[in-house]
């Protein structure tokens, strides 16, 4: 009798057509990894693989993106606006990475099953974290990414900085997985729900316990390690500089893009500002400010420490710190629109700086990796001095990447930072408004080391004998992919912008 209640009051909603493309990902991820078993020299043939299920899922999550937003499995999953651009750009992600990884894959003899099985995992947790609508399956997917992560940047089994890069991220990582855990334990101990929507409608509701306040703040503990903010960004120079190059371009852009997708769901949408209720409204500014204050530091902590560097992968690792600065700048921008079509427009401008800044970082990454040679090992300036006129294709491209990253007019660096500053400058508010020009004075002193790399390759003289790398057919595609986005995301933002935006919250969606 019990166990038919149970079942009156719980029905299943198995959905299948709604988690499909992860689906597809996730299948990918265990052909590869069997057809390597059963046919190992074939090294190609599961990068293939992989590509073809990134390939099919994108398709068939693009014919799921309509107008009208839906939950299905029980509100668990959401298909609106923000799961579809994170995961478009996770995917985007994880098709570069493969072209990427190509070259690193034949020279250091990589175990290509085990790295591309790994890979699609960790984008199966990507699309859910994008995806979830519910704690539980945000969590799933986070743990399913970080766990394959874990691993990835540990593949390069001989080289002692890659098993250091390894531990310290499974060890701090999982620290970071225990304060997410006990917060999101918090917020249900304070609202009886997981689903964010419910957790909207508690928020709303004139009193909620003060434990919400405590879990709010370990997620933000939780998620400031996975986007690398200050002060949870200590481990990021060590993690990306001794992990393999093609492994730290994929986690400088995917997994840091899905981290924010979780975090701007939980507090955008989960904690809303309900003017009518004193305490909605404290939790609400309490985040604002706590996000604030991070933002700033983050900007110039990161900024000012990458100048000082003089290994390019140590570089990029404190520039991909500051970029996270500058996207928590959307996010707060979002956090304080006025109205609902304000709030998409600042969630889709932070979907729109990840995916620009993943193109960016994923095309300069490529050509750190086709000139790091074995075990990384020439990564430091010094090793680029000169090598301007001897390889001008990577030289130009790479200076290229360098001005989109610094923000230059007519570049996707340039637009991604106009469009996810201008909520904050919406909102109308004083301390966004600082936070604003703090984040333009921190993109100017970023100018010097970006452009340190480019004087070292065109104005100094190279001391040592130098041989321009020959550019394999898979670098060569992710530097055209990477070019081509450059411009076209610089140039012609504006139909990308209004895809991303085009579907309503999911709050206002029914449950399917």
């Amino acid at each position: 009798m019990n166990t038919i209640l149970l079942m009156d009051l719980i029905k299943p909603d198995p959905n299948i057509a709604a988690v499909l493309p992860e689906m597809i990902v996730a299948i990918a991820g265990i052909l590869a990894m069997l057809y390597d078993s059963f046919v190992p020299k074939q090294r190609y043939v599961t990068g293939a693989i992989s590509l073809i299920g990134l390939a099919i899922s994108a398709i068939f999550l693009y014919s799921m993106w309509g107008d009208l937003p839906e939950t299905s499995w029980n509100g668990m999953v959401a298909n609106d606006n923000l799961r579809m651009s994170f995961s478009f750009v996770a995917l985007f992600v994880s098709a570069m990475t493969i072209l990427v990884s190509s070259v690193w894959i034949d020279r250091e003899k990589v175990p290509v099953g085990e790295y591309h099985a790994l890979l699609m995992f960790a984008t199966f947790g990507m699309m859910f974290m994008a995806s979830g609508n519910d704690l539980v399956i945000m969590f799933l997917g986070l743990e399913t990414l970080s766990i394959a992560t874990y691993v990835m940047a540990g593949l390069r089994k001989g080289d002692l900085k890659s098993n250091e890069s390894a531990m310290k991220y499974f060890i701090l990582g999982s620290f970071a997985s225990a304060f997410l855990l006990y917060g999101m334990a918090l917020i249900y101990g304070a609202t009886g729900a997981t689903n964010i929507t419910e957790i909207a409608a508690k928020v709303a509701s004139p009193n909620f316990p003060a434990l919400l306040l405590v879990g709010g703040a370990m997620l933000i503990v939780g998620f400031g390690f996975k986007v690398a903010t200050v002060p949870f960004h200590v481990w990021t120079p060590d993690v990306y500089e001794g992990a393999p190059s093609p492994v730290t371009a994929f986690m400088m852009a995917g997994p840091k893009a899905a981290a924010f997708a979780s975090f701007v769901r939980i507090f955008v949408l989960g904690f809303p500002l309900v003017a009518s209720v004193p305490a909605a409204v404290f939790l609400h500014e309490s985040w604002i400010t706590a996000l604030t204050v991070m933002a700033i530091l983050t900007m110039t902590l990161g900024n000012i420490a990458a100048i000082v560097q003089n290994n390019v992968k140590r570089m990029l690792a404190y520039s991909s710190i500051a970029h996270a600065g500058y996207t928590l700048v959307g996010f707060i921008g979002a956090g304080m629109a006025k109205t609902p079509e304000a709030r998409d427009a600042a969630i889709a401008s932070v979907a729109f700086y990840m995916l620009t800044y993943a193109v960016t970082n994923l095309g300069a990454m490529a050509i750190v990796t086709l000139l790091g040679q074995k075990n990384d090992r020439r990564t430091e300036f010094e090793d680029y001095n000169g090598i301007g006129f001897k390889s001008p294709v990577l030289a130009f491209s790479l200076s290229l990447f360098m001005l989109s990253l610094l923000g230059l007019p007519l570049t996707a660096g340039f637009m991604g930072k106009v469009l996810v500053f201008r909520p904050a400058l919406e909102a109308g508010n004083l301390m966004l408004a600082v936070l604003v020009v703090v984040a333009v004075v921190n993109t100017a002193i970023s100018a010097y080391y970006y452009l340190r790399l480019i004087v070292v390759m065109f104005f100094r003289e190279r001391t040592t004998d130098w041989t321009a790398p020959k550019i394999p057919f898979a670098i060569g595609a992710a530097l055209v992919i990477a070019i081509a986005g450059v411009f076209y995301f610089g140039i012609f933002s504006n139909g990308v912008i209004e895809k991303f935006s085009k579907s309503a919250p999911i709050q206002s969606a029914q449950v399917k």
